[in-house]
């Protein structure tokens, strides 16, 4: 079955992270059979590391801010993640849903599954 994406809750969660008056900083996007949605968001990025877990495959939204006190910045970046646990074709398929989720998140710098999360935080 082909994937679809619920386009307009999506973009209601990217937009959450876009927004610099909201705490959020971080949204997933999962599958929900096949169907990619909203999963969870929050505020600080050690909770979004816990759902890179082996057996999940997901796509991110994230923002990072960077700069001094007098010049503040936000950066985005739409991360892929697939764990070492999830088979070969749900590898292969996630590859061509992320067009899908680049249908909504526009402004991004993407970065594949990094092997370890501490070289970033």
């Amino acid at each position: 079955m082909a994937t679809k994406i619920d386009k307009e809750a999506c973009r209601a969660a990217y937009n959450l992270v876009r927004d610099d008056g909201s705490a959020v900083i971080w949204v997933t996007f999962k599958y929900d059979g096949s169907t990619i949605v909203p999963g969870e968001q929050g505020a600080e990025y050690q909770h979004f590391i816990q759902q890179c877990t082996d057996d999940v495959r997901l796509f991110a939204f994230v923002r990072f801010t960077t700069g001094d006190a007098m010049s503040k910045r936000s950066k985005f970046a739409l991360i892929t993640w697939i764990g070492e646990d999830v088979s070969g074709l749900q590898r292969a398929k996630t590859g061509t849903d992320k067009t899908l989720v680049k249908e909504v998140v526009q402004s991004q710098v993407a970065l594949a599954q990094p092997k370890k999360w501490s070289m970033l935080w």
